[in-house]
């Protein structure tokens, strides 16, 4: 505690350590603000239709995508999906808000119904269930038990809005008596698109179905996956009774999330997709099966770690090397000089030049300066890492930004650093 005191004043010298100062001080008033929040939602936000979104990954465009259908304001750091970010979020709510959407994520057994006790939702959304965080929450058998408790506090009046084609979120149709609503592409969901195809670069066209209506769909998001926040947006306002031909034009107009499948046009016809967030196993397939279909010269990739990887993390990178080496002409790896190893020989064992795997080792300057070398008018590149590794600075260099920082672990958490003011100074102009 005396180191955290004495630390104040170093903190209180810039915007950025007033900001971590701040964001310090709420997460340890978290005892207080609960209660504060749980009084709040019992009283003045009783009235209002909270919406709650749950699961692993695709929280913040699905959160994005159910607000946009909803006509609901969203904070600027809706994001802060944890402790005080959460009681924030139920304190804003004002008496006369229709509706309400917060997300919510943990990374710890019983985390999820300490948060369902405060909330209180009528209706919860569930993404998906995969292996992020599975070193803290065990299985995916697991995870869902813990995600589920925010299904399990729903009245009988309320409503899960459920992933059809996840058998693990599916499995929590059974841990409530609330009404359930099914999203998917199977056909037995309740909201399904059919007959997805790439736009690109504009996004993605599909066939919705929404009962017995029928609709299509073009929309600013990138990829088959990326439609599941759309669907289960258009599950919500179905089940709010919103007519669906005034809930789709604000859906059409979303814009990607930051980071999330976000496409970037530079000077001569050359792409970049950030996908620079997450970095779970799962996240890296799909963002490869989206990549895979773009019409482009080349295409390259710049690729961080795998969030904790299940199994033999070499296996698993010589496997990704190997997915690699029939979609991409060049590979710049950041990170350790095992995993560079691993990819490369995945890569060329199919078929892939060594040459074409090259190691830019911790830096994000070190990767967007072998990318300038390298790019030519026509290229795509993506951009995919773990959220921690910061790789959004690869894409800040591509596009002109001027960037001096290159610190390997940033201790700054919430900021982006296309916002950060340590940007083009610096770490070592402190």
């Amino acid at each position: 505690m005396r180191q955290l005191l004495s630390q104040i004043p170093m903190l209180l010298q810039t915007p950025t350590g007033r900001r971590q100062l701040r964001d310090g001080v709420h997460y340890r008033l978290w005892p207080i603000l609960s209660r504060l929040a749980a009084l709040h939602r019992r009283t003045l936000a009783r009235h209002t239709r909270l919406v709650t979104v749950v699961g692993t990954f695709g929280k913040s465009t699905t959160t994005r995508a159910v607000a946009a259908a909803l006509g609901a304001r969203l904070h600027r750091r809706f994001s802060y999906n944890h402790f005080s970010g959460i009681a924030q979020a139920v304190l804003r709510i004002r008496p006369s808000q229709r509706h309400a959407v917060i997300e919510v994520g943990i990374d710890k057994p019983g985390q999820m119904s300490q948060y369902a006790r405060v909330i209180h939702p009528d209706i919860v959304v569930v993404t998906c269930i995969g292996s992020e965080h599975h070193r803290s929450l065990g299985t995916l058998e697991t995870t869902r038990h813990e995600k589920a408790e925010m299904v399990r506090v729903l009245p009988q009046t309320g409503v899960a809005v459920l992933n059809g084609d996840d058998p693990n979120v599916l499995w929590m149709a059974s841990q409530t008596r609330a009404r359930i609503v099914t999203f998917g592409f199977g056909k037995a969901n309740d909201i399904r698109a059919s007959d997805v195809r790439l736009d690109w670069p504009w996004g993605t066209r599909f066939t919705l179905h929404v009962g017995r209506q029928t609709r299509e769909m073009s929309v600013r998001l990138l990829g088959r996956h990326m439609l599941q926040p759309i669907l289960a947006a258009v599950a919500v306002a179905h089940v709010e009774g919103l007519p669906l031909d005034e809930v789709l034009p604000a859906l059409q107009q979303l814009a990607p999330t930051a980071g999330r499948m976000e496409p970037i046009a530079l000077p001569n016809d050359i792409w970049i997709i950030r996908d620079d967030h997450k970095s779970a196993l799962e996240t890296i397939h799909v963002a490869l099966d989206t990549f895979a279909q773009l019409p482009a010269r080349r295409r390259l990739i710049v690729l961080g770690e795998v969030t904790e990887p299940i199994g033999s993390p070499g296996h698993i990178y010589r496997d990704i090397g190997e997915r690699l080496a029939r979609i991409v002409s060049f590979v710049v790896v950041v990170g350790t000089e095992k995993s560079r190893r691993s990819y490369a020989a995945g890569a060329e064992r199919a078929g892939l030049d060594r040459a074409a795997v090259r190691h830019a080792e911790h830096s994000a300057l070190q990767a967007a300066a072998i990318l300038q070398r390298e790019l030519q008018p026509g290229d795509v590149v993506l951009i995919k890492g773990r959220h921690e590794q910061h790789l959004e600075r690869v894409a800040l260099v591509l596009t002109g930004r001027s960037v001096r920082c290159d610190v390997v672990t940033c201790p700054i958490k919430g900021l982006p650093c296309a916002d950060c003011p340590l940007l083009e100074r610096g770490w070592p102009a402190l």
